[in-house]
């Protein structure tokens, strides 16, 4: 394949984004107010708001670390206000967010209020905004783009047309050196055998053997073997997926048939080099972006067959369906409909040649079905409650 070239962001790390926010990034749940209030009074600029961020600890709180400083440190982001009712947490999230070189400024609310704090961030945001505005983009290389990839709401569809669409990019993808992730540990039960099969070395096979095994311990340690109405959904059920057996076998066609995983991450961790890595994560599909996107992914291809219509606020999700009826009723959604592979009129390789054009369109600055709905869905994931 040769290396087709897009027009992105050039990073002060040299890393390459496909869209140029300014992110105003609450630490805690109670700063949200005056990051949305920033927002308000700063046009061009992003608030994300969520429900965490307070009496974490362990592992919990490190997670929570990784994903806010990943979320702000996203080659999609040009710069970062973070707003924090403390004083320390809020300059860890900055001081991890500087270390990319990226423009970013903290304030804390106590000692100074909403009012006064609101102001000074808000002052800086303007500047940030304005100096992003005046970023140009400049040509890059298709391999430099960091992938992610999950699907949601499947159905038989998606196993036979778009899951294997998106097998068919990762292949061409990771062969001309990109960086790409798949996850959704869940939902490879029953196909786990498969995706060992898919690890680069034995060392990968024990990484990989210890992620699944911890998760399925959880399962038994909650005193159940019963999933039902969550691995399958009722979505995927009405879809004609009758167990999660099912529906990971369409799951593990988004990994490719040539390529080999190189790695294992935890949550809203980012890959060490080139290739694809598995990530640890939830098949909670705002979750899992959320996750992806605070690895440095910048931009997400998301196989549906009943219509999932998820979307995230730094990372593009694209959406393809190979479900004729989904494809119809719910076309505002769909950017990319490979419906014509189940009725024999397109190869699942030309499928693969119509996603990466929509791709490099998406990383030159079309904006995706989701990003035009205005789907901003930024969801953090929570390892147990707080102290």
């Amino acid at each position: 394949m040769k290396i087709p070239t897009i027009k992105g962001y050039r990073r002060e790390n040299g890393r390459v984004g496909v869209r140029n926010h300014v992110v105003i990034l609450p630490v805690d749940d109670i700063s949200n107010a005056a990051c949305e209030a920033v927002a308000n009074n700063i046009k061009g600029t992003l608030a994300l708001p969520h429900a965490y961020g307070r009496l974490q600890f362990g592992e919990d709180l490190e997670l929570f670390f990784r994903t806010m400083i990943g979320t702000g440190a996203n080659p999609n982001v040009a710069a970062c206000v973070v707003i924090g009712i403390e004083p320390g947490w809020t300059q860890r999230i900055v001081d991890g967010i500087a270390k990319t070189g990226k423009p970013v400024a903290g304030f804390s609310i106590e000692r100074f209020g909403d009012i006064q704090t609101i102001a000074n961030a808000s002052r800086k945001a303007k500047e940030f905004v304005q100096w992003a505005s005046e970023l140009e983009r400049e040509q890059c290389k298709f391999n430099e783009l960091y992938i992610s990839v999950k699907c949601g709401e499947s159905d038989t569809t998606t196993g036979l047309s778009s899951c294997p669409t998106v097998g068919n990019v990762i292949d061409k993808s990771v062969a001309i050196g990109g960086t790409a992730s798949f996850g959704e540990t869940s939902e490879l039960t029953g196909g786990e055998h498969i995706v060992e099969a898919k690890a680069a070395n034995a060392k990968v096979v024990e990484q990989f053997r210890a992620i699944f095994k911890d998760y399925t311990d959880m399962i038994m340690k909650e005193k159940t073997d019963d999933l039902s109405e969550s691995q399958p959904t009722k979505g995927n059920i009405r879809g004609g997926l009758t167990t999660i057996e099912e529906k990971a076998m369409g799951n593990i066609e988004k990994l490719g048939r040539k390529t080999k995983f190189v790695g294992c991450l935890k949550p809203a961790e980012a890959p060490k080099g080139k290739g694809l890595w598995f990530m640890d994560t939830s098949s909670a599909a705002a979750e899992a972006v959320t996750l992806w996107a605070a690895s440095g992914a910048v931009v997400h291809l998301f196989p549906t067959g009943q219509g999932n219509i998820i979307g995230n606020p730094i990372e593009p999700v694209i959406k393809l369906s190979g479900n004729p009826l989904t494809c119809s009723t719910m076309s505002e959604h769909i950017d990319l409909d490979v419906s014509a592979i189940l009725r024999g009129e397109m190869t699942v390789d030309e499928a693969g040649d119509k996603l990466i054009e929509i791709i490099a369109r998406t990383a030159n600055g079309r904006l995706t079905a989701a990003e035009a709905l205005g789907h901003r869905e930024f969801v953090m994931t929570k390892l147990y409650r707080s102290a």
